[in-house]
């Protein structure tokens, strides 16, 4: 059955395949982007069932307009997926704290404000899908990434906690965590980098600059085959909760569990060595 999909971030990357995917599986694509006219060339003259509007997800009152619009458009919202996103990379103490909150205004406010838009629409109806796009690093962090991640792990926590709300009224909620996809996500207009300079992290960013530079558009996972999975798995039954995808970021999961399970196993036995208070 053909669904209405609304989809943020959709002129490039992930977005622009997820979009493509849709279209493919005979859906009505609702693709957005800060400009209206980035998404069109993205698709070029042959949009088929695509429809573009313009949306800065920091702006609260765009997204209330534009899930308006489209509800009015086509009378629902079937599947939203909070794809816009943007990673703030480096060593915390060289980013400074304006750049920290834009990474939190994008990243989780910003996916808040469309949520918030359109899930009134969803709840009317008793139905619908949110697809919010996360990523291994909300699930863990490495060096270099704890400002970006710190960000996928807030998005984490409140989808985790809201899915629960919504689902006796019908509405589904996943999570895909991919791992390092091969797109343009590492380029300067989607990647910013700490720029204060502490001397004792000099030669640690001067690798982990090397190392992105490296990467980008050499990842090893394939945008559109996450995105063909991401249509296939909205027209389940019961999508997981989560999916992790791409084998670098399911083996860092594995790490992380067991790290995880031997903390667990650790702090479930007391010793002399640690103080258990039980009482205040």
């Amino acid at each position: 059955m053909a669904n209405v999909w609304l989809i943020t971030g959709a002129s490039r990357g992930l977005g622009f395949e997820i979009a493509r995917s849709a279209l493919a599986a005979g859906h009505t694509v609702v693709a957005t982007s800060r400009s209206v006219e980035d998404v069109k060339s993205a698709f070029g003259t042959e949009r088929g069932d695509v429809h573009t509007y313009a949306l800065d997800i920091t702006d609260n009152y765009a997204a209330v307009s534009v899930s308006k619009a489209v509800t009015d458009r086509f009378g629902k919202i079937d599947v939203l997926v909070n794809n816009a996103g943007q990673a703030q990379l480096g060593w915390f103490e060289t980013i400074s704290d304006e750049h920290v909150r834009r990474q939190f205004d994008i990243n989780v406010f910003g996916t808040m404000n469309v949520t918030r838009a359109v899930v009134p629409y969803m709840r009317s109806r008793r139905s619908g899908l949110l697809v919010t796009i996360s990523s291994v690093n909300g699930l863990l962090s490495h060096p270099g990434g704890s400002v970006y991640a710190s960000s996928k792990f807030a998005i984490e926590g409140w989808i985790e906690g809201f899915a629960q709300e919504l689902a006796p009224l019908g509405i589904r909620s996943m999570l895909v965590e991919p791992g390092m996809l091969r797109t343009d996500f590492l380029d300067n207009r989607s990647a910013n980098h700490g720029d204060i300079n502490i001397a004792d992290y000099n030669e640690a960013v001067r690798q982990f600059r090397a190392f992105i530079a490296e990467a980008n558009h050499n990842q090893p996972g394939d945008p559109a085959m996450l995105a063909s999975t991401i249509v296939a798995l909205a027209s389940a039954d019961d999508p997981p909760a989560r999916f992790v995808f791409g084998e670098d970021a399911r083996t860092w999961v594995a790490e992380k569990l067991e790290k995880l399970k031997a903390e667990l196993e650790y702090s479930s036995e007391p010793t002399n060595d640690c103080m258990v208070v039980r009482e205040l």
